[in-house]
């Protein structure tokens, strides 16, 4: 009989199986990596490349991010309503991205009618037009986003992150202004699209198909184009700045952002590192939470996390706070990270956070497409799924004299980069 009055125990999980995905190429050459999902209807399409944008002129460094917002826009033969009609029509959903170091298009639909909608898909790589009036609007959208933008003082507190890291001269840290708007022409993205866009595509496909639908696919893949631009260096050279502070009378908060750079995925340390950063500020059992939110009540959210632009890895504090304890708070961020850099975890908290970590790392695979979203997220590191299977032993081992060492080296021997805005 089940006692009731009994919690179940807690055990770690054995096991962590994750199935590496089958990899092929097009005809034409573009890796395709495909992830079966056994009875799942459901498809999703991604195909995603390198951002040319190194290839540009600081100029025009948008033109990358409104090539791709107007790929939907209309082709040689569609108009953008006929496009949309058509995809609504047959359940699918089109989705363009556009990101610093990554762009790319998606396209998730049914098994039912993937043969309907694959070729008009495949026509936005090679047919769309960027129709005159669409840019215009797309334009002038983007000049009303910019100024809500630097208004939020957390959206201008993030650019101004990145503006210390990289500085005002870097694509990744330039100040987009309307000038830069302004400057994208037409031309531009078509030029764009023909010469530069699809550097290094990728395709990642999830749906459960036979040998003979994936050899038919691969043919109508056929379609994608395969560039391969040489490998070029940023020109422009990294100038760091430590502080930068703007100051708004009216505002009744003050957005604060805190950072250095870091280590990427693939490095040895990365593991133990990830777990410092956990327990300082990577979920809501926190030290800053614990410290700021629910001891002092300054803020109603702290975070910290590590990230990574390109092949630039940081990582960063954010919170929005009341303005008048923003000093407070940043100095009750430092106190905390010299405290977990200087002091053991307790064996309470250690097995807290090794509890939490691998909860959460085991429901983040909970769906087919969550598996896809996960290797990418490494691939794009020039790792694979070895990576989770790795941590997860990790995770089961780790004790606190690696965190504390880890956490020493990479949190405190680095110049804080620190952005108020409010």
């Amino acid at each position: 009989m089940l006692d009731r009055t009994q919690a179940p125990k807690f055990h770690l999980p054995e096991d962590f199986t994750l199935n590496d995905p089958e990899k092929w190429k097009t005809p034409t050459g573009v890796p395709v990596f495909y992830f079966r999902t056994p009875l799942l209807q459901a498809v999703k399409i991604e195909v995603v490349s390198k951002s040319a944008r190194k290839h540009l002129p600081l100029s025009k460094n948008l033109v990358p991010s409104f090539t791709l917002q107007l790929l939907t826009e209309g082709t040689k033969e569609l108009s953008e309503n006929q496009i949309s009609e058509f995809f609504d029509f047959h359940a699918s959903e089109v989705q363009p991205s556009s990101g610093f170091s990554k762009e790319g298009i998606s396209l998730f639909t049914t098994k039912k009618h993937l043969n309907n909608v694959l070729p008009v898909f495949l026509s936005l790589f090679t047919e769309a037009d960027f129709p005159e009036d669409k840019l215009k609007k797309k334009k002038s959208l983007r000049n009303l986003g910019l100024k809500l933008e630097k208004e939020k003082t957390a959206s201008r507190a993030s650019q101004l992150f990145r503006l210390g890291l990289f500085g005002s001269n870097h694509p990744y840290g330039l100040e987009i202004t309307e000038d830069h708007i302004d400057a994208v022409s037409r031309q531009d993205l078509l030029d764009y699209k023909d010469q530069l866009l699809w550097d290094g595509a990728e395709i990642f496909i999830s749906g459960d198909f036979s040998l003979s639908e994936q050899e038919e696919l691969n043919q109508k893949l056929a379609r994608i184009p395969f560039i391969r631009l040489p490998e070029q260096d940023w020109k422009e050279e990294i100038q760091q700045t430590y502080s930068l502070v703007e100051e708004r009378p009216q505002a009744f908060q003050t957005s604060i952002r805190m950072g250095a750079w870091s280590i990427p995925k693939n490095h040895p340390d990365y593991f133990p590192l990830s777990v410092f950063n956990t327990v300082l500020g990577g979920y809501f059992g926190s030290r800053l939470i614990k410290n700021i939110r629910e001891d002092k009540g300054h803020t109603y959210g702290i975070s910290s996390s590590l990230g990574e632009i390109d092949n630039y890895p940081y990582w960063t504090i954010a919170a929005d706070v009341q303005k008048q304890y923003k000093q407070e708070v940043m100095d009750e961020i430092k106190k905390e990270i010299d405290l977990l850099a200087s002091q053991k975890l307790g064996s309470d908290e250690l097995e807290l956070v090794r509890n939490y970590l691998i909860g959460q790392m085991v429901g983040r695979f909970s769906t087919s497409f969550d598996c896809v979203d996960r290797f990418k997220s490494v691939h794009f590191s020039g790792l694979d799924f070895s990576f989770y299977r790795r941590k997860m032993e990790f995770l089961r081992e780790f004790n606190a004299g690696e965190i504390l060492e880890k956490g020493n080296k990479y949190f405190t021997k680095c110049p804080i980069i620190e952005i108020t805005v409010g």
